[in-house]
């Protein structure tokens, strides 16, 4: 289930803890705030949900504990920090966690790595150390 756009609010998505079977849910761009997350807690049988470019904070994940069939999460551009990723490690199933520009530090994402063995935990360090090597790359380019 996909709800798109900035008119998407924690009243469009109340109806969704009535949905029981849904197994994957995007949230990305909306207007969802943490007050609205609490209506995606009874959704035992989400396996993924995305909520990237959202104002989500560390206070919501909470109502993530219950979702134990998570396997993907993305978090992107969100203002989720360490403190935040505590309320995931109970997610023995979680095998992907996008965390690129929020503010997770590199020794949060260890933290739920260690705790999640075997999850892919991508904070954008990579896609850094790529931004990085950048410029040396297109100086040598110009020199062609």
């Amino acid at each position: 289930f996909r709800l798109a756009g900035t008119n998407v609010t924690d009243a469009s998505i109340a109806p969704l803890k009535s949905v029981t079977s849904l197994i994957e849910l995007n949230l990305g761009g909306t207007k969802v705030t943490d007050a609205g997350l609490a209506s995606i807690a009874g959704l035992g049988y989400l396996q993924n949900f995305q909520a990237p470019l959202t104002s989500l904070t560390d206070a919501p994940l909470n109502h993530l504990k219950g979702l134990t069939n998570l396997v993907t999460l993305n978090l992107y551009g969100t203002q989720v920090t360490d403190a935040g990723l505590e309320h995931l490690k109970s997610l023995k199933h979680l095998r992907a966690v996008y965390l690129w520009q929020t503010k997770v530090t590199l020794g949060g994402a260890e933290a739920l790595r260690a705790a999640l063995p075997g999850t892919y935990i991508n904070t954008g360090a990579e896609l850094a150390a790529l931004a990085t090597n950048a410029p040396a790359a297109d100086k040598k380019e110009e020199k062609k």
